[in-house]
């Protein structure tokens, strides 16, 4: 019995978040025995000999015309068919976008549950336990399978990349029937060239409605250039058409996991907080020193953003030109 990865591709490139759930896989198949192989579905081969040193040992790769793009019910198709092949002991998906829309599918479809976007997976008595956010945050639920295979998706920048150490990746050749796609996806129209997906982020300077008017977002998006981070952005900012949803950070919006989160003029709402608690160093800028913001960050300026946020800025630069 192996541990069954998904291994995200887009665009014919591995996505980050496939190393970090290889890396995930390596560590439980030390406690639970057996090969960690990767699945993966495209039109051809984005380099899955590669995956070797972020832990796997195989990867079954199924190409199809149709797989350019994501496919909800052949993509599925695939990895029922590699867990079929390998008969494996846990399946593991980043919890991506698309990782958050194919796990319930393959769930369904092995009729076993699912532990979704978990933030720690151990290995208890020799059974599988995960660790996952609940009530927006504010708990954490401990849970262990009672099904087989034990399906389960990893928040993504929680958890460090794989570290294969130099191992070599045998990619073999998946063959599926997948029963032709009721809808297809004639074309993904991407954001601005060269940004940064939020989730996949390390520094993320997000700005709420205390920047009172979007043209006021420049100040954010200097911050986020002096420190190599991306823009994002409360929901109240989105839903008033200031910044685009693709911004959003919170519960409707997407959750991340940086090493550094700046919250500039955002109140804290639970929603909000929900999509950034688990980052790893919270610094919010306010003038309110009654902020709910402040719970939950490691640093916190009580004061006017439109002084603090550029004198900040500066200083970075300062610090930049230095290295």
């Amino acid at each position: 019995m192996s541990i069954l990865v998904w291994i995200e591709q887009r665009d014919g490139k591995i996505r980050s978040v496939s190393r970090e759930a290889l890396g995930v896989a390596a560590r439980l198949a030390g406690s639970l025995g057996g090969p960690v192989v990767g699945v993966c579905a495209a039109t051809a081969d984005p380099g899955l000999a590669a995956m070797g040193d972020a832990g796997a040992e195989r990867a079954l790769l199924a190409t199809q015309p149709g797989f350019e793009h994501y496919d909800a019910s052949g993509y599925a198709a695939v990895v029922v068919a590699a867990a079929e092949a390998v008969s494996p002991k846990a399946i593991l998906f980043p919890a991506s976008a698309m990782g958050k829309d194919l796990a319930p599918r393959v769930a369904a479809r092995l009729g076993v549950g699912l532990a979704s976007d978990c933030t720690a997976i151990d290995v208890e008595g020799g059974r599988l336990v995960a660790t996952r956010p609940v009530y927006a945050g504010k708990a954490n639920l401990k849970l262990s399978f009672t099904g087989s295979p034990a399906i389960a998706s990893l928040r993504p920048k929680v958890f460090p990349a794989g570290a294969g150490a130099g191992k070599t990746c045998t990619v073999e050749a998946l063959s599926v029937d997948a029963a032709p796609a009721r809808a297809r996806v004639l074309r993904v129209e991407s954001s601005a060239a060269g940004k940064i997906d939020l989730t996949e982020s390390e520094v993320i300077v997000s700005g709420g409605r205390g920047l009172k008017a979007p043209e006021h977002f420049k100040l954010i998006e200097d911050l986020a250039e002096a420190l190599g981070a991306t823009v994002g952005a409360s929901r109240a900012v989105v839903d008033a058409g200031w910044r685009p949803h693709s911004e959003q950070v919170g519960q409707t919006g997407k959750t991340v996991s940086p090493k550094l989160y700046v919250a500039v003029g955002i109140s804290g709402a639970i929603q909000h907080l929900a999509g950034m608690s688990s980052s790893r160093c919270i610094v919010a800028i306010n003038k309110d020193p009654d902020a709910p913001i402040f719970k939950v960050a490691d640093y916190g300026i009580v004061g006017d953003l439109f002084e603090v946020v550029p004198a900040l800025a500066e200083e970075v630069r300062k610090l930049n030109a230095t290295v």
